[in-house]
């Protein structure tokens, strides 16, 4: 998830140089082959051990990253159009499509299934109350990434739709965050700051509206020009995009001060798997905030964003580090040091 969304990252970047493009390839190469390893390894666990699977999906704490798979799957997606499907290339931009919408379809059942279990099965008191909660959520929103990317290489007849659809899903999914991030204040009003070892999670509410951000400025750059036959400006929806877009990526900007300032304060002393909310959020902060600036024509945003991307490159690599060794040293990924159990 966090590799597809650093292929990606690289990708748009404003200030480009030789061989740039090379080296997101890179990354995208290598994160098809972490997800593929991932996922035959969970295949495997899955196999080997009867029952697995339903005691997977149903616990209360390791079911909410079922959804992450889904978010694997957007940025394979998306990175799979910028890099692999050359222009005007009828085959492929077919399957493009068609794997939007079966995206669409599988996340609105993931969505509205998982959120349905929670509520029926599941007693969560404010308390307790973390982002993870967001995650069922998140891979439909992203329907709108997904759009803002793939829509103005399709033809008119295909773009609308799609971009209907986009917006719609990522409508549904800020909303929806918008009401998480009600109870999450509640919380930290109520409760104060989460355990040491999962403030990073806190970072995961950067990520839907500066998602959102992203989709509505790619969106409208994608709107195709036959729009003017409805009485519709082009140009008009893409400044109504770009204030909407300005005033979510404040939210983000907030809810990253409020995570820094969390995880700064105590910083957390085990590896979890929350660690990576600090790299996929704020790699759609940090795209938010490259399209922001190119649509502002701002030279010297687009040079702190080249800012932000190599933080983004180096806070990766750290979590990666922290990551192999905390299998390592049987942090994680051993009996009673898992996501299913009780911190340390």
């Amino acid at each position: 998830m966090s590799a597809g969304g650093l292929s990606l990252l690289i990708f748009a970047q404003p200030n480009q140089f030789h061989g740039l493009k090379t080296i997101g390839l890179v990354v995208y190469i290598v994160n098809i082959i972490i997800f593929s390893l991932v996922t035959m390894t969970m295949a495997a666990r899955f196999m080997f051990h009867t029952g697995e699977m339903v005691r997977s999906l149903t616990h209360p704490r390791e079911g909410f990253f079922f959804p992450t798979f889904f978010l694997s799957i957007a940025t394979i997606i998306t990175s799979t159009q910028r890099y692999a499907i050359p222009d005007n290339h009828v085959g492929l931009e077919w399957a493009i499509q068609a794997a939007f919408w079966i995206y669409v379809a599988l996340t609105a059942v993931l969505a509205i299934g998982q959120y349905s279990y929670v509520f029926a099965v599941h007693s969560l008191n404010l308390q307790s109350f973390m982002p993870t909660l967001i995650l069922p959520i998140f891979p439909i929103m992203l329907s709108g990434t997904i759009a803002s990317v793939i829509a103005s290489t399709q033809p008119e007849i295909a773009a609308m739709p799609i971009l209907i659809a986009g917006l719609t899903c990522q409508g549904l999914g800020m909303s929806v965050a918008i009401l998480m991030y009600s109870h999450m204040i509640g919380r930290l009003i109520q409760s104060g700051l989460p355990n040491r070892e999962h403030r990073p999670g806190l970072f995961m509410c950067v990520g839907p509206p500066a998602f959102t951000a992203l989709a509505l400025i790619g969106m409208a750059n994608g709107v195709p020009d036959s729009i003017k036959e409805l009485g519709i400006e082009k140009s008009i929806i893409r400044v109504i995009a770009v204030l909407v877009a300005i005033s979510l990526w404040a939210l983000s900007l907030w809810w990253f001060g409020i995570a820094v300032v969390a995880v700064v304060s105590s910083p957390p002393k085990y590896f979890h798997l929350g660690w990576w909310s600090m790299v996929f959020p704020n790699t759609g902060f940090t795209l938010a905030t490259i399209s922001i600036g190119k649509e502002l024509a701002s030279g010297s945003l687009q040079w702190v964003t080249t800012g932000m991307s190599i933080c983004m490159v180096l806070i990766f690599g750290f979590v990666f580090v922290n990551l192999v060794r905390a299998v390592w040293v049987q942090d994680i990924m051993y009996p009673g040091r898992d996501e299913n159990v009780e911190d340390h």
